[in-house]
């Protein structure tokens, strides 16, 4: 038992140890896995949240609507747009209004956006071979799939607001 979990104890509040806390394991787990790439965004002059609106209009292809921008970055639609204004002043994105919905925009990247993700790539693609080496592919794939998996559910909102 850590000091931790003494203190705990004697206060009367029945809780797991912060050391087995889900969320704190995975913000520590997520540090870690971006102590690796950070040093790659910094060279390009990429915030973390910059980087995911591009990785995921990358992996669209075609461009996503901003709500839908949103829920893959899950990035609140304030922090979004001011991204957006950067992305866009960058010239690394654009933003077009379909033709049959003006109250909706677009969002893809441009050929200069394009070829930064060129320039990212290989090695963004050496960052994950180091962490593969260092936790193991197999290990890695299987914690992805945990990873999905958790995502997937469909958790019970305990909050006293949702009784």
């Amino acid at each position: 038992m850590t000091a931790d979990d003494n203190m705990r104890a004697e206060d009367g509040i029945a809780m797991r140890p912060f050391t087995e806390s889900l969320p704190m394991a995975l913000l520590k787990a997520r540090e870690a896995a971006m102590r690796v790439f950070r040093p790659l965004l910094a060279e390009h002059g990429l915030t973390e949240q910059q980087w995911r609106v591009l990785r995921a209009l990358a992996a669209a292809g075609d461009g996503l609507e901003v709500g839908v921008l949103a829920e893959h970055t899950f990035l609140l639609s304030p922090s979004l747009s001011r991204i957006l204004v950067t992305l866009e002043g960058r010239s690394l994105i654009s933003r077009t209004t379909p033709d049959h919905d003006r109250r909706r925009s677009l969002i893809s990247l441009t050929p200069g956006g394009c070829q930064l993700m060129a320039r990212f790539a290989p090695r963004g693609e050496a960052a994950y071979a180091e962490i593969e080496r260092q936790f193991g592919t197999a290990r890695l794939h299987r914690l992805l799939n945990e990873l999905h998996e958790l995502a997937a559910l469909d958790f019970i909102d305990l909050s006293e607001e949702a009784g």
